[in-house]
């Protein structure tokens, strides 16, 4: 297993192109390459129950965490029990420092609605870095035609901005594979998406999409923000 501590030229550029690999290979380096120093990102969407159906074929235990706000939607939260049953495993729930209650002592009342950015960054970017600080790798769903910002996203790249190592095993995959990957296998998913909800986040900042909207258009509705920032990249 690679030691990143150690190993300073893994941020300069020495890790396989994958570009050729499929989603299974992908995920079968990163565990095989950093054993439970990776884990796999969900925010239990489409793009994730797939991952981690995939993983479930790889390794008999492996590491999911979610970004729990407090603010998930109860199909998503029956989603991730159905999900643990299923495959015997145990997500890792990580929150913000401020409960909802204290967000409104110290922020005020719905944040979201005043300053979106500063509610993603307390509740999705800073739980984030803390988890990763514990890892040497970590696996998303994001798809290159998801949004401009994830365009250029490669299999496997360093993640500078986070300072390890970042698997995108889907970052070629299309809306309609995956859906096909999910009929197939018969993977559970959100019963959200059969109500016109491509993108899920949190109960007050996500709704439905209409007929021939951006499939994120229901994310953030009514303000230019289409990304919570978890997918930033630094160069």
């Amino acid at each position: 297993m690679t030691d990143l501590a150690t190993n300073s030229s893994i941020e300069d550029g020495d890790l396989p192109d994958a570009e050729s690999w499929t989603a299974e290979e992908v995920i079968a380096w990163g565990i095989g390459e950093f054993g439970g120093e990776i884990a796999i990102a969900s925010s239990f969407g489409a793009e994730d129950v797939v991952l981690i159906d995939m993983a479930a074929t790889l390794a008999p235990r492996f590491r999911i965490f979610t970004l729990d706000t407090d603010f998930l939607f109860p199909e998503t939260y029956a989603l991730i029990d159905r999900i643990e049953q299923r495959y015997g495993i145990a997500v890792e729930r990580t929150r913000a420092e401020f409960t909802p209650r204290e967000q409104v002592r110290v922020m005020g009342e719905a944040l979201w609605t005043r300053q979106p950015d500063v509610c993603c960054n307390l509740r999705k970017v800073e739980p984030l870095t803390r988890k990763l600080a514990e890892l040497k790798a970590w696996v998303t769903g994001i798809r290159r035609d998801q949004s401009p910002v994830r365009a250029n996203a490669s299999k496997i790249e360093w993640d500078a901005r986070f300072g390890l190592v970042k698997l995108n095993p889907l970052a070629g995959w299309s809306w309609d594979e995956l859906w096909q990957y999910i009929k197939a296998r018969g993977v559970d998913y959100n019963p959200l998406h059969d109500q016109n909800y491509p993108s899920i986040g949190c109960t007050h900042c996500t709704r439905p999409v209409l007929p021939g909207e951006d499939p994120r258009a229901g994310r953030w509705a009514g303000t230019a923000k289409t990304e919570c920032g978890l997918h930033v990249r630094e160069e």
